[in-house]
C-alpha cells in the first residue's frame, strides 16, 4: 500500500534528524567522518531524497483528483438529487431538466430569482453562475452567417508582415573599423603622420675616428671610418578626442505599447537603427566641430587620387597608393549606391558587363580583390579605399532603450518618451592608410 504524504514527511524528517546527528558530532570533535559514519550518512540522506520524491509524486495525484473532480462537477459526472428532488453537482449547482425549455428552467433558476432580487434594489450585486441547457430540436450552426457562428470566427489579421529593415541601409562599416572601448569621457591615442625608413646595409667600422655624417635616404657623403648606421623616424601626433552622445527619442501612447505587442519591438527596432545609421554617418563625414566626430572625410592626411581615364583605373591606382605610400592592405572600399550602380554597369568593347551584369550573383561585391561597402554616408561621385583596422570605434555606453513618463506633462496624459542613446568615439590612427578617390571624370 502505498505510503500517505503525511507518512512519507514523517519518514523524510526522520532520516534527516539521524544525518544531522552525525554531522554535529564530526563538527563538536572537529573531525572529519568515518568511514562507517560516511556510509551511514550516505543511507539516511538516500532515503530522505526518495522520501521526498515520494512526496512531489503523492502531491501531483492528488492534484489531477482534484481537478479531475472540478472537471467532474462542471460536466454533471459528479451530480447527486437534492432534498426536492432536483439533479445537482457536488458543489451546488443545479442542472436543467429536460421537460422543460430552456427560458423556463433559466426564470426559475435560483440563481435569476436572486438576481431579480437584487435589482429590486436598484443593482445587481455579485456575479450569479446561471446555466442552462436545450434539450430537444436546436436550429442549425453555421459558420458562414454573421447571425450564427460566423460571428465567433475571427479575420486572420498577420500584423506587419515586414520588419523595419526594409525601410534601413545596411550598415556594415562598424564591422571593418577596429573596435574598442572606454570607461572615460575623453580619449588620447597617437597618430602615425607620417614614416622615414632609412634602413640600408652599413660597413664595419675600420677606424675609431668619429666619420661625416650620413646623406638622405641612408647614402654616406663620407664614411671613411665606416659603421656610421642610417637614422629612421615616425612623426607622431598626440590627439585628443572626446566621447560623443548620439541619441533620439520618440512618443508613444501608453495604450499603443499595451495593446500593440509588436509596437515597442518596432520602437526599439527603429530607434536603435537610427543610432547606427547616425554613427556610420559621423565615422565618414564627421567635421569634428562641436559635438561631431572627426569623420574619415576631414582627417588631415589622407591621400587623394584623381579620376584617371575610367573607374577600374582610378579605383586601382587608389589601392594601389594605400599599398606603397600608406604601407597598409586595404580591407575595404567605400562607395555611395549610385557609384555602385556605375560599376554594375561597366562593359567591355564587347557590351559585356565586368561585373556579371543583371543575371550576375549581387554585382560589384568586391573590387580589385577587394570588399566593396555600399554606404549613403559617402557623397555620390567621391569614394574611400583604405586599411579600415587603423580607424578605431571606442565605445562608451552601448546603446540603450529608455522608457519614462516624466517628460513634461506625459503623466498625466498617459504619454511616455521613449529614448535611446548611445556614446563613443572615433579616431583614425594612420590616416595615409587611406584614400579618398574623385569618382567623376
Amino acid at each position: 500500500m502505498a505510503k500517505s504524504i503525511k507518512e512519507l514527511s514523517e519518514e523524510m524528517r526522520h532520516h534527516l534528524l539521524k544525518a544531522r546527528e552525525i554531522t554535529v558530532k564530526a563538527e563538536e570533535e572537529d573531525r572529519d567522518f568515518t568511514a562507517d559514519e560516511a556510509a551511514e550518512l550516505r543511507e539516511h540522506m538516500a532515503k530522505a531524497t526518495a522520501a521526498k520524491a515520494g512526496i512531489e509524486e503523492r502531491k501531483g495525484n492528488d492534484e489531477l483528483r482534484a481537478t479531475l473532480a472540478a472537471l467532474g462537477d462542471d460536466i454533471a459526472l459528479n451530480a447527486k438529487t437534492d432534498e426536492d428532488g432536483r439533479r445537482q453537482t457536488a458543489s451546488g449547482f443545479h442542472l436543467p431538466e429536460k421537460s422543460k425549455s430552456i427560458g423556463t428552467q433559466f426564470t426559475e433558476s435560483a440563481e435569476y430569482k436572486a438576481l431579480l432580487a437584487q435589482a429590486k434594489g436598484g443593482q445587481f450585486g455579485a456575479k450569479q453562475r446561471v446555466q442552462s441547457e436545450m434539450w430537444g430540436t436546436k436550429a442549425l450552426v453555421t459558420g458562414g452567417s454573421d447571425t450564427s457562428a460566423g460571428s465567433l470566427v475571427q479575420n486572420d489579421w498577420r500584423g506587419l508582415q515586414v520588419g523595419l529593415d526594409l525601410f534601413q541601409r545596411p550598415l556594415r562599416l562598424r564591422d571593418v573599423v577596429t573596435p574598442g572601448n572606454t570607461t572615460s569621457d575623453t580619449v588620447e591615442y597617437v597618430r602615425v603622420t607620417s614614416v622615414t625608413n632609412n634602413a640600408a646595409p652599413v660597413p664595419e667600422a675600420t677606424s675609431a675616428a668619429a666619420p661625416t655624417a650620413p646623406g638622405g635616404a641612408g647614402a654616406l657623403v663620407n664614411n671613411a671610418g665606416g659603421g656610421y648606421k642610417p637614422e629612421s623616424g615616425l612623426a607622431l601626433a598626440k590627439v585628443t578626442t572626446a566621447v560623443k552622445t548620439i541619441a533620439h527619442w520618440m512618443p508613444a501612447t501608453k495604450r499603443a505599447l499595451s495593446d500593440a505587442a509588436q509596437v515597442r519591438t518596432l520602437i526599439d527596432a527603429f530607434l536603435l537603427y537610427g543610432l547606427e545609421e547616425e554613427l556610420e554617418d559621423q565615422m565618414v563625414q564627421g567635421d569634428g566641430t562641436g559635438e561631431n566626430f572627426e569623420g574619415l572625410a576631414n582627417v588631415s592626411g589622407t591621400q587623394s587620387q584623381a579620376w584617371d581615364t575610367n573607374l577600374l583605373t582610378t579605383t586601382r591606382k587608389a589601392k594601389t597608393k594605400v599599398r606603397t605610400i600608406g604601407r597598409s592592405v586595404a580591407n575595404a572600399y567605400l562607395f555611395n549606391p549610385v557609384d555602385v550602380e556605375a560599376l554594375d554597369l561597366l562593359q567591355d568593347n564587347e557590351a559585356r558587363y565586368y561585373f556579371g551584369g543583371p543575371a550576375g550573383s549581387g554585382g560589384a561585391g568586391t573590387l580589385w580583390g577587394t570588399p566593396v561597402i555600399e554606404t549613403e554616408a559617402v557623397p555620390a561621385g567621391t569614394g574611400y579605399v583604405g586599411d579600415f583596422r587603423k580607424a578605431i570605434l571606442w565605445d562608451r555606453e552601448q546603446a540603450t532603450v529608455q522608457v519614462t513618463d516624466s517628460h513634461l506633462d506625459f503623466f498625466v496624459r498617459n504619454l511616455v518618451a521613449i529614448l535611446a542613446e548611445m556614446r563613443a568615439a572615433f579616431g583614425v590612427i594612420q590616416p595615409s592608410a587611406f584614400v579618398e578617390m574623385d569618382l567623376t571624370a
